[in-house]
């Protein structure tokens, strides 16, 4: 190889080692120029949050006026309720009244002014009971009747007809609550709940627990003892320490030579009986002394 083709072999390596940086660096102006102008535009990006921030505004003033409206709606239908409440307690003691002659518990003499549910009974009507529905019997005629003569035909009613009947007016409680505390659950106390005899069921739980444990019923008792079937049980009498008892086998007049003054007897001042002197040394045989 020449040298001239080496010369013209280096001079385009150059040359395209030129074109390729000049191109690498028109792509990175124009990448970064693309990048800022659509991808990541900050004006944009401004607009958007702007926009984002406008409407979470709106959304959360609209969430609180609805908030605001269901709490003024929920007030309204409680308020509602009591009043409705309040009604019917007036209309059911609408008998408390004041009249003419007698004034009633909300009308006091003593008071300055009436009581505001004197007002409300005023204004409210006497509660007033429905009578239940009498079903109309429809005419029975000739015709059908002749038809079921037998005593099968005609129709057993299981349950009686209901009376009709007004209702006593006066205090008297609803109907359901009187039902609910007449089948109210029983909720006895401690002492009713536990059976009397709880301590003698405990001990004889923890006997039939102990009784469980034992491997063997029978008592060990060693090889000279096993021909015995009783466990040996001492007395009273010989349980106590050997010995006479202090009190009672002492004799009161027992002779304590330690204690005397002198050697010599007490002298009598008294002559001795003969009689007594005799004693020991006369036995009679047949009725004679010897």
């Amino acid at each position: 190889m020449s040298s001239s083709s080496i010369y013209q072999l280096a001079y385009y390596t150059m040359k395209m080692n030129l074109y390729n940086a000049m191109a690498v660096r028109i792509q990175r102006r124009w990448r970064g120029y693309k990048i800022r102008k659509y991808c990541f535009n900050y004006f944009y990006l401004k607009e958007y949050l702007k926009a984002v921030s406008e409407t979470n505004d709106a959304v959360r003033k609209a969430l609180e006026e609805f908030a605001e409206m269901k709490e003024r709606e929920e007030k309204k239908a409680d308020l509602e309720r009591e009043e409705k409440k309040r009604d019917y307690q007036a209309r059911k003691m609408h008998y408390l009244l004041s009249t003419k002659q007698v004034p009633g518990i909300y009308n006091s003499p003593f008071r300055k002014d009436p009581d505001p549910w004197e007002l409300r009974l005023q204004q409210a009507k006497p509660l007033t009971h429905r009578r239940p529905k009498v079903k109309t019997k429809h005419s029975v005629s000739l015709s059908s009747w002749l038809a079921c003569t037998s005593a099968r035909s005609f129709s057993r009613s299981g349950t009686l007809p209901p009376i009709d009947r007004k209702r006593c007016q006066g205090p008297f409680r609803d109907v359901a609550e009187v039902w609910e505390q007449r089948y109210k659950p029983l909720e006895p106390t401690l002492r009713v709940a536990e059976p009397m005899d709880g301590l003698n069921e405990a001990r004889a739980q923890l006997q039939r627990q102990e009784w469980t444990r034992n491997v063997n019923d029978n008592m060990f008792l060693p090889f000279s003892s096993y021909h015995k079937n009783k466990k040996y049980i001492p007395t009273m009498h010989l349980s106590s320490k050997y010995g006479a008892d202090a009190y009672g086998s002492q004799h009161f007049r027992d002779e304590n030579p330690k204690k005397w003054i002198c050697d010599k007897d007490f002298q009598t001042v008294l002559p001795s009986f003969d009689l007594f002197s005799k004693y020991g040394k006369l036995y009679s045989k047949a009725g004679q002394i010897v």
